[in-house]
This record gives C-alpha cells, structure tokens and sequence, in this order.
C-alpha cells in the first residue's frame, strides 16, 4: 500500500522511506464507517474521476510526443490537459478552492507546505507548474505513471548526483518552466509547518539562474467539511492513500482549501541559501497562522 511518508510529492512505499522521513504526529482521525450511503457516495464522486483520469491521461501522453519534438522540453499544450484533470478531480472529490494573492510571471520555483496527496490536485488546479518529486516515485504504479505523465522532474538524495540534479533544475527552469517542491520533506496534518530543509535551495544560486530567478512561497489551508474532524484532509504517519481516497470521497459535505501565493523572493538578494529558504518558511507559516492553523 501506498503510505504517508513522502519526502517531496506523492506516498511512499512501506521500506522505501527511512523512518526520520515521515512526521509521525497526533493519532489519525477516526476512520468513518462505510455503510451503503457512503459507498453510493464513493461511486457518485469517484466514477467521473475516473473516467476523466482514463480520457485524459492517454490523450496527455498522445499529445507530449509531437510536443516534444516540436517544442523540447517547453511545452504550451499539454499543461492544460493536466490542470482540467485536477480542476475536476477537486469538485469529484468535494473540495472547493480559493485562491489569495496572484502566482509570479517571472521565471523561478515555488514551495509550499505539505498537507496531503491532495496538493497535485490542488496546486495543478490554480496554476500550471511542475512537481519535484524523489526518484523513487517514478517507479511506483498508478502513482509513478501519473508522476511521469505530468511532466514531474525526480531527484536522487545522492550528493555524487548533486551536480547532475543542479543542471536538471537549471534546464528546466531555463525552459520557462516554474518548479514546485515541498521544502518540509513530508506532510503532516496541516495544523503546523515543519522546518524547512535548504538543500534543494542551492541549486537557485547556480550562475545560469541567480540573477533572474525568484522563489515564491505557497501556503495551503485545507478545512473539513461540517462535523468532520479538523485534520479530515492530513495525510502523515501510517496513513495508506486507499483508505484516504475512500475517506474524503465518502464525508458529505464540501471542504475548502484557501492557497495563498506570497510576495516572490528574488534569489540574487539572498546571501545563502539557509537564507532564502528561511524566508520562505516565515512567509509560509504566517499564511497558516493568519488562519488560525498554526
């Protein structure tokens, strides 16, 4: 099964992930009963996802290979596909969303906190950016496949790899591309921001990128639907994304989710890297705390 301990985007595997990777809070929420009510309503929410899944992701794939030849690795078309899929996988599974202040034009990357698989739909929704996700990801089925169809750029924690992963960035971002990755490390409940880690940081200071770059903090706000516990859409610790997926299909009621985009920072007035990367927690954490989150 697919478990809450992702270090960037998407589940882990049970003995992938080393322990000091997953936040392993408070008890998870009791899990509803699944009676005939809530599996109607599973199979009322669940089916059109499906369905939009099973269209548009062969169309997607279709479609990247004349992209990429045409274009390389920009691509004007088939970021669209990706975020149509997301817009309705968010009504299909009862989630409304906000959105505060506007995402950055500027070339550059984007962190967010890290609350749930719930993120892609979420972030893809509003904006069309790229996702950063550990290498392992790529060879998980269902998981790996959508990661690879959407463009998702993976990484190695492999410090010989270091210098490959920078030029990766660096292509990429040159390419007009606008990165997104969890500086966190894991999700969590949502209740809170952990302190964010500062190697993936460095590769904004690269000569080709620091000068024109910025890095723009997210904060992703989810709340419960009525009479559901607070944390209904955390996803940390133990937690398997099967029993996640039916959780938030089966709860009546809509949630509401409020992403709020923050001043960019501009990495060239950063003097390190602990720095920038400091600068987008506070940004993030007082996103969290001016919705009484955190």
């Amino acid at each position: 099964m697919w478990r809450a301990c992702p270090r960037g985007i998407g589940p882990s595997t049970k003995g992938i992930a080393p322990v000091a990777d997953t936040w392993h809070g408070p008890p998870e929420p009791a899990r509803r009963a699944l009676g005939l009510a809530e599996w109607l309503r599973i199979l009322r929410r669940g089916l059109p996802l499906v369905a939009t899944l099973l269209i548009c992701f062969p169309l997607l794939l279709l479609l990247r290979l004349p992209e990429r030849w045409i274009w390389g690795l920009k691509r004007p078309v088939t970021p669209y596909l990706t975020q149509l899929v997301c817009r309705v996988g968010c009504r299909c599974l009862g989630l409304t969303r906000a959105v505060t202040g506007k995402p950055m034009k500027t070339p550059g990357a984007f962190v967010a906190n890290h609350v749930s698989w719930l993120d892609i739909f979420v972030l893809n929704a509003g904006k069309r950016m790229y996702f950063v996700a550990k290498s392992e990801v790529a060879g998980w089925g269902g998981i790996g496949w959508l990661a690879r169809a959407t463009g998702t750029v993976f990484i190695r924690r492999n410090r010989a790899e270091a210098a490959a992963q920078t030029k990766l960035f660096e292509d990429r971002l040159i390419a007009g591309h606008q990165l997104l990755f969890f500086p966190e490390g894991t999700s969590t409940d949502g209740h809170q921001v952990l302190p964010f880690k500062t190697t993936l940081f460095e590769a904004f200071f690269a000569k080709r990128l620091r000068d024109r770059l910025h890095v723009q903090p997210i904060t992703i706000s989810y709340t419960a639907p009525a009479g559901a516990d607070p944390r209904h859409y955390g996803w940390w610790g133990d937690m398997d994304f099967g029993p996640s997926l039916l959780q938030i299909l089966a709860t009546p009621g809509k949630g509401h989710v409020r992403v709020a985009y923050h001043a960019p920072l501009s990495v060239a007035e950063a003097p390190n890297r602990k720095a920038l990367a400091r600068a987008a927690e506070e940004a993030v954490r007082g996103g969290l705390q001016a919705d009484g989150a955190a």
